[in-house]
């Protein structure tokens, strides 16, 4: 099975997306189930993992709604106020929905690069570990330090890193990412999605350019915890969907057939607990 482990939809009149407006232009439209479809047959893509978009719990039930509706979204990733008095019971609720398996607060948002490692956020984690829920963590460079201590206060429960972390590839800056990327792989709930990372590499998305970040989510968290996404639409500010996969595939082509099954849907079946789906 081949699965896009990342890939979001949104409705502008739904009013969620603050950080989505018109200077985005080719993003700044609807984008829903049958905008997809064609890209998913194309590619021949069986299934996607639904992504949040905005801190909204609303866009977690809309977006619920839609994988109950259509049937190549296999889970969805939700948002919930972590840090709200009632986070835990929220999740409860939410989790009652068969298609949640991970929660995504928009950690690259947020002032503070420590929030974290706020102790009120400790009831929503362990809501998340009692209902059997993943943590996505859409994080910045800035944040791996941080968030490889809540990692380490919570060793059970599972991980994936959004992006890579989204590292400053238009900068060209590695050093610094690729340490702390390195040290979060040593522990083995960690995973990571190779995706998002067109958009971090400004004009230039060159093979040659994204070869270096690639190669280090490789080496640090080999085949086995690496997972392919998308990142449609916010793809298409930098390339289109059939491109970044082709990249992709042209990358993962010198693995093993079996390694490069694992990126391209083993690993996301098996971290988001879809084998028995």
């Amino acid at each position: 099975m081949r699965i896009d482990a990342h890939q979001h939809f949104w409705q502008l009149s739904r009013g969620d997306y603050g950080w989505l407006t018109p200077e985005l232009d080719v993003i700044y439209r609807d984008f829903l189930p049958r905008d997809l479809a064609s890209y998913l047959q194309t590619a021949n893509i069986d299934k996607t993992v639904l992504v949040q978009a905005a801190p909204t719990l609303e866009e977690t039930r809309f977006l619920l709604e839609l994988a109950q509706k259509y049937d190549f979204i296999a889970a969805v990733v939700g948002w919930v106020d972590m840090a709200a008095p009632n986070a835990a019971e929220t999740i409860a609720e939410l989790a009652q929905n068969p298609y949640l398996k991970s929660i995504r607060p928009m950690i690259q948002d947020i002032d503070d690069p420590q929030w974290i490692l706020k102790d009120c956020l400790t009831p929503a984690v362990e809501a998340l570990l009692e209902h059997k829920l993943c943590f996505d963590a859409l994080v910045l460079p800035q944040h791996l330090s941080p968030l490889k201590e809540f990692i380490e206060r919570h060793p059970t429960l599972p991980v994936v890193i959004d992006h890579g972390a989204k590292p400053e590839i238009h900068k060209g800056e590695i050093t610094q990412w690729a340490r702390d990327i390195d040290a979060l792989a040593q522990h083995p709930q960690v995973f990571c999605k190779l995706s998002g990372l067109l958009t971090e590499a400004g004009e230039s998305t060159s093979t040659e350019q994204l070869a270096p970040y690639m190669q280090q989510l490789l080496k640090s968290f080999g085949a086995e915890r690496l997972l392919w996404g998308s990142d449609w639409p916010v793809l298409n500010l930098a390339s289109d969907y059939i491109a970044w996969l082709d990249m992709v595939e042209n990358f993962i082509a010198p693995l093993s057939e079996q390694q490069q099954r694992q990126i391209m849907g083993e690993n996301a079946a098996q971290f988001y607990q879809l084998q028995d789906d």
